[in-house]
């Protein structure tokens, strides 16, 4: 009984570690990013991919106002996994950095700067009293001045880490697996994204409806964030034979 109360203070306490060294409300904020719908980064030379699961609670609900992939600048985009309101607060954070930093230096700031911006920022809620990790994980993709693609992830606990490619969110692990098996660092953007939407199909066993897949690319070309269209992903998704036959209820 003394230890499960002991175990107790450490889970309320965020700035307090454990006796083994741990911060468990981080560890909490991990699990909540595993709650939510997945989403994945592919970079490949040709520039970087983001993908994302839309989910809905309801057929009711409108999907395109599930946000996964965000706009940052007109180089970077952002994919989200975990608690939506997190994630807005954390976008917000990095379209501002990204605005100081064109109106303090006169140029696009970079990926990995904005980057680790963001993710001192989210490291700020591990070491503050009265406040609580950011339960969301995100990937930043984008074009370097250079025109150098990179694709970073970050932790709740705010540490970021550079990948070739990556999964956030539910089933990471089934996803993480399809992506070292087939990934190729010769891959080029058109076979990125089908790359990531197969990974993602490894969540599910009967495929995707076009609009319950949101995905953009930041090709090196032109160092701009395009969003495919519904029907792109769907005749991308009809090619890799992983769009959901239509539901007969759903069609009248």
């Amino acid at each position: 009984m003394q230890g499960q109360n002991q175990q107790q203070a450490y889970d309320r306490g965020i700035t307090i570690f454990s006796p083994d060294g741990r911060l468990y409300q981080v560890e909490y904020a991990r699990e909540a990013v595993k709650r939510g719908s997945a989403s994945v980064g592919i970079r490949t030379p040709d520039g970087v991919v983001l993908a994302a699961e839309r989910r809905t609670r309801s057929p009711l609900m409108e999907r395109d106002s599930v946000e996964k992939l965000h706009k940052i600048d007109d180089h970077v985009g952002i994919a989200s996994a975990g608690h939506v309101a997190d994630a807005r607060q954390l976008i917000d954070v990095a379209r501002r950095q990204s605005q100081v930093n064109q109106l303090r230096y006169g140029e696009p700031v970079g990926v990995e700067t904005l980057t680790k911006h963001v993710t001192d920022h989210i490291q700020q809620y591990t070491q503050t009293g009265g406040a609580r990790p950011f339960g969301v994980a995100l990937l930043v993709g984008g074009v370097e001045h250079d025109g150098t693609p990179r694709l970073y992830e970050t932790d709740p606990s705010g540490t970021p880490y550079e990948w070739k490619a990556v999964a956030i969110g539910g089933s990471r692990e089934d996803i993480q697996r399809r992506l070292e098996e087939d990934y190729d660092d010769a891959l080029s953007l058109g076979e990125g994204v089908d790359l990531a939407l197969e990974s993602l199909a490894e969540a599910t066993e009967d495929g995707f409806p076009a609009e319950g897949i949101a995905v953009s690319t930041v090709p090196t070309e032109t160092g701009s964030v395009e969003s495919l269209s519904t029907d792109e992903i769907g005749e991308r998704l009809e090619a890799l034979d992983l769009l959901a036959e239509e539901d007969e209820g759903d069609a009248e």
